[in-house]
Formats: structure tokens, sequence, C-alpha cells
């Protein structure tokens, strides 16, 4: 099993960043765009919550692949978690948390993922996997912040 965290701090209200974490749409704006991400069942729009599902269509290494995660846990504005029902991975765990912290909110994530594949899988983890997903989340984290940011001051 791997673990990535990163840790991004966004000049927003709590609240809003945790909305716009758990947005569908925000979400497939604010990822790679080559990797062509749509939600395609499940949530497909809006908020998601606690107990429902989305399955993403992306591509990743050249494959089409699909993802249907639920969401486990759920503690508004503080934390969610989504685990993986179907997809490429063995298992996997997203785990978002929301602090604020002097006006600014912390937004930490913590991936944890296993390959399938046994010993294989296990390379590929930490030789590939570990670096993409973690270039994946900073990347994600990044543009969430600039729509947190921008979007704030339109409100002001």
């Amino acid at each position: 099993m791997i673990t990535v965290t990163t840790q991004t701090e966004i000049n927003a209200p709590i609240a809003f960043c945790f909305d716009l974490a758990r947005d569908i749409e925000i979400h497939t704006q604010t990822v790679w765009k080559h990797t062509n991400e749509t939600a395609i069942g499940g949530r497909t729009t809006g908020l998601i919550s606690i107990n429902e599902t989305v399955t993403f269509q992306a591509t990743h290494f050249m494959i089409r692949q699909r993802l249907t995660s639920k969401i486990t846990e759920y503690q508004r504005p503080y934390h969610f978690s989504d685990e993986m029902l179907k997809g490429a991975f063995k298992s996997m765990k997203h785990k978002h948390e929301f602090e604020e912290r002097n006006g600014i909110t912390v937004m930490k994530d913590t991936l944890l993922f296993e390959a399938p594949l046994g010993l294989l899988g296990r390379a590929i983890e930490k030789i590939i996997l570990k670096k993409y997903m973690r270039s994946f989340l900073e990347y994600r984290n990044e543009k969430l912040k600039q729509i947190a940011e921008e979007g704030i001051l339109n409100f002001i």
C-alpha cells in the first residue's frame, strides 16, 4: 500500500473549499486536460455526499479507464473520504481534510492505493504510480485553489 499526502493553503472559507472539493463539475475541470476525465455514472453533477457514488472515465497511461468510488465518510466542512468500488487499482481510498487556520483553509489530501499484480504491481507503485499520483493531486489542488480564491473575490 502506497500513501501520498499533499497539503494546500487556500485563502477562502473552509465550507466554500469543502464544497468545491466535492463538486463533480469542478472535479472534471481541475484534472489534467489530456485525461479527458468525465463523470459517466452515479452522481454526475453537483455536490456528492455520503453514500453516493460516481463513476469517472479517463485516460491514464494511454488506457481508457473507469473508476467508481463511493463517499464513505462525511463531516461537512471538515472531511470526507471516497473509496474505490471498481477500477484499475487493487484498492484506493482518498481522504480529504479541511482545517481553518487564521482565516486560511488548509486542505490536506491523503491517497492510499495498492496496484494489482502482486510483486510487479508493488514495483510499479514505487517506480511510477507514487510520483504520478502525487503530481495528479498537486495539479488538481492548485487548480482548486485558483478557483476558490478567484471565486471568493466575486462574493466580496
